[in-house]
C-alpha cells in the first residue's frame, strides 16, 4: 500500500474516533445498567458453546 494511502487510512480512523468517542461516553453515562439476572443470561448460552466446541474436539 502507497504512503499516501496508508496516511489516510490513519486520518480516516483518528475523525472516526473523534466522532464517536462522545457518544459513546454519553451511552455508558446514561444506559441501562446491569441487572441480578444478567449474567445468568450471558453465562448459559457461552457455556453452552464452550461445552459444544469441546464436545467436537473430542469426538476428533
Amino acid at each position: 500500500m502507497d504512503l499516501w494511502m496508508k496516511i489516510a487510512s490513519a486520518g480516516l480512523l483518528i475523525m472516526l474516533l473523534w466522532f464517536l468517542y462522545p457518544r459513546a461516553k454519553e451511552w455508558l453515562e446514561h444506559g441501562p445498567k446491569a441487572q441480578a439476572g444478567d449474567w445468568q443470561a450471558v453465562l448459559l448460552p457461552i457455556g453452552l458453546v464452550i461445552g459444544f466446541v469441546m464436545l467436537l474436539i473430542a469426538m476428533v
